[in-house]
């Protein structure tokens, strides 16, 4: 496995710092947006209100990123992990909208993070069900899930939209990748350290030029604002907290794999303790994100995709992009700027990231042992996760919980691969697991 350029308490020079920040700030920003806009859609809120949402995940996305790679107290997992909004909680946001109002979400949204909380204490126990076999799938299974998304940024939106997989589009979505490729390979210091962002650039100004470039969002959007708190109110309906408290359950399975990704990323042991406290940051971080009115928040799997492809582990580079967030929450006009980045730009550079935590899984799935149990875990769950990924309509007739349990195709083979590995015959003890586990985390260089 290559060193990594940074480690996880290197602080590169403070230009690089930035720029590599701006870097994962670019991957991320599009995806914390995009819940608000969503549930705001659908729920037809006004645009004042809509803005609201994103300018509070905005800044509460760059204050519990700041939290997650610094710790405060026992709070944060210290790697670096970018925070944003989730899809997880979007149909039972706008199941709660429609009955009872964006109060309803948020306070729906406040008493469900008890859930995660208080299901941080439990990571260690967690953690013992995730030996190598299962591990190793889950985070196969992230890569897996992420790439329709790069595929439909490389064709420039969603199928049947215009325009979609025109060859403007996949030419420069493909000359972005070609430039991310020749950089990591052949690129030093910077330029490799800083391949993603200098990709995005150069296709940025390719359709500047070809005028692919949409500036009305930066002509609409306010110059300086301040997220209120508790700007819809809060209301507590029975049903919402139910809802949501499935998706915080959802939640904790895929946060638990984004940071089995991490740690393998960052070449960190991740032990149970460090876990619970990212847990515990995710929930803490979703009770603040209610309070300030926008919807609840887990780790981001695309950012993961971002420190594998690069090398650069340092959390100082991942605390700066908290503080370009906080600012794109207080100033909407950078954020603005940020989404006219056309699709197939962060195709190009998307389609590497997540390919890079496939192979991630893939590497570590080749230090499993190879017998017919584990080829059936394996198998079986990246199958069923793949399934609902590219195929959701396969759960349309199902009841609403199963729906909301399993839509996630990371969940769905997490929660395959653990079952699995519980039932079938063979399995290792506890003492076999635990060693496996510990061995399968560590840095190769640093095992005995």
């Amino acid at each position: 496995m290559d060193p990594l350029l940074y480690q996880v308490e290197d602080r590169p020079p403070a230009a690089l710092s930035w720029l590599l920040a701006a870097q994962h700030l670019l991957a991320a920003l599009g995806g914390i947006i995009a819940v608000p806009l969503v549930v705001g859609g659908v729920l037809k809120l006004p645009t004042d209100q809509t803005v609201a949402l994103v300018n509070a995940a905005l800044l509460v996305s760059g204050v519990v990123t700041i939290v997650q790679c610094r710790g405060a107290g026992p709070i944060g997992i210290k790697l670096p992990c970018v925070m944003g909004t989730s899809f997880t909680f979007v149909a039972a946001a706008i199941a709660v909208g429609f009955e009872h109002g964006v109060a309803g979400i948020m306070g729906s949204a406040l008493a469900g993070s008890m859930v995660m909380i208080i299901g941080s204490f439990f990571m260690p126990q967690i953690r013992a069900l995730f030996p190598p076999v299962v591990t190793g799938t889950v985070v196969t299974m992230i890569g897996l899930s992420l790439i329709p998304v790069a595929v439909d940024w490389f064709a420039g939106g969603q199928v049947g939209s215009p325009g979609y997989a025109a060859p403007a589009n996949l030419g420069v979505a493909f000359g972005v990748l070609a430039l991310v490729i020749g950089l990591v390979q052949w690129g030093r210091g910077i330029f490799s350290a800083a391949a993603i962002v200098i990709g995005m650039i150069a296709g940025y100004l390719v359709c500047l030029a070809l005028g692919k470039v949409d500036f009305a969002p930066v002509v609409a959007a306010q110059t300086f604002a301040v997220p209120q708190p508790l700007h819809f109110g809060l209301a507590f309906p029975v049903s919402g907290i139910v809802g949501m408290a499935i998706a915080y359950l959802v939640t904790i399975v895929e946060s638990t794999g984004n940071f089995l990704a991490l740690g393998a990323a960052t070449r960190t042991p991740m032990s149970g303790e460090r876990m619970a406290r990212g847990i515990l940051c995710d929930g803490v971080g979703s009770a603040l994100a209610a309070l300030m009115s926008t919807t609840p928040f887990s780790s981001f799997a695309q950012n993961i995709g971002v420190v594998s492809l690069t090398g650069v582990a340092s959390c100082h580079v991942v605390a700066l992009t908290g503080a370009l967030l906080v600012l794109a929450g207080l100033f909407p006009v950078f954020g603005a700027l940020i989404v006219t980045i056309p699709l197939p730009v962060l195709g190009g550079a998307g389609l590497m990231m997540f390919a890079t935590i496939v192979a991630a899984g893939v590497q570590m799935l080749g230090r499993v042992e190879h017998n017919k149990r584990n080829g059936v875990i394996i198998a079986v769950a990246i199958g069923c996760g793949m399934a609902v990924t590219v195929r959701p309509e396969l759960l349309a007739r199902l009841p609403a919980f199963v729906r909301e349990v399993f839509a996630s195709g990371i969940t769905a083979g997490s929660l395959v691969a653990l079952a699995l590995n519980l039932i079938l015959p063979g399995r290792p003890t506890a003492f076999d697991d635990a060693h496996a586990a510990e061995d399968f985390d560590t840095p190769a260089g640093e095992r005995a």
